[in-house]
């Protein structure tokens, strides 16, 4: 795995202040903090479509304040568990140090973490309702990035806002949301990274859902672990089985692994950010390799 620690946190002097009070001020550092590189935080950021309010963190790449360079922008959920293990609930998945060490390779990105609502966290994430859960609030989250966070990024930073430049990333519920924001929204997402995704939950609506569909809109990374729940084997077999069936599918649709697909079993793999964290720079030199440096 590569090394973690590349660039220290910088300290911007002045906050970035947009005219609707959102201020993107440098991320927290210090003891027990573990961001490297330049992250920022905007608090208390409303969603109308949701009627609450959270966190927006976002990580610019190495090169952004040595030009006028426009970027590509991952939009990753779960965002406090992406950069810092201080306000992660079990571990981080090391994004920017990731990214840093990327970007020796040329591969660089904005990337915008949507920290999760905490027990809103299920129904966010799914736009299906569930058995136990009630009725599933993910077209509310999907319309909270669409309409609310892409145009403020957009307004806020140098992005390529278009959408072969804008993707869509998570991991178990992050990564249904992420394959259904594919189908949902072709208009702003040209890709989706879809990690040890719960295809189970929403009595695995996902299924017909992109049944519906004559062919996958855009480009999609897919993995998941052998391992993913460590209570049963039975219960491993049957989420890698549910992933293997939307390999299958969307192969069906038309989506074939190469350019435009990739499709990862780790026999090692558990249901846990160090080994989500141990697969994502695979993951975005996929999304992100087709980066012109000209741009």
């Amino acid at each position: 795995m590569m090394a973690m620690l590349t660039r220290p946190a910088q300290v911007l002097d002045e906050a970035h202040q947009a005219e609707d009070g959102i201020e993107w001020r440098p991320h927290p550092s210090g003891p027990g903090h573990t961001v490297v590189g330049k992250v920022l935080i905007a608090k208390n950021v409303v969603s109308p479509q949701l009627g609450n309010r959270r966190d927006l963190l976002v990580y610019l790449p190495p090169s952004y304040d040595s030009g006028e360079r426009r970027y590509p922008v991952l939009y990753m959920h779960d965002g406090q568990n992406l950069f810092d293990n201080y306000t992660s609930y079990v571990g981080e998945w090391h994004v920017d140090a990731t990214l840093e060490a990327l970007a020796e390779e040329g591969i660089e990105a904005i990337v915008v973490g949507i920290p999760n609502a905490g027990t809103e966290r299920l129904r966010e994430y799914s736009p299906f309702p569930d058995p136990e859960h009630g009725e599933g609030k993910g077209e509310a989250y999907l319309a909270f990035i669409v309409e609310t966070i892409k145009p403020r990024i957009d307004q806020d930073f140098r992005t390529l806002p278009a959408r072969e430049h804008t993707y869509v990333m998570g991991s178990s519920l992050g990564g249904l949301i992420s394959l259904y924001a594919l189908f949902r929204h072709p208009e702003v997402f040209g890709a989706a990274g879809v990690v040890s995704p719960a295809f189970w939950f929403g009595n695995r609506g996902i299924f017909d859902y992109v049944e519906g569909f004559a062919r996958v809109p855009g480009r999609v990374y897919m993995d998941v672990g052998f391992k993913e729940v460590t209570l049963s084997e039975v219960s491993s077999r049957r989420y890698l089985a549910d992933v293997r069936r939307m390999h299958r599918l969307l192969q069906h649709k038309g989506l074939r692994p190469g350019p435009d697909y990739r499709y990862v079993e780790d026999r090692q793999g558990k249901h846990n950010e160090s080994d989500w964290a141990r697969r994502l720079p695979d993951a975005l030199r996929f999304l992100l390799g087709r980066m012109d440096p000209s741009i």
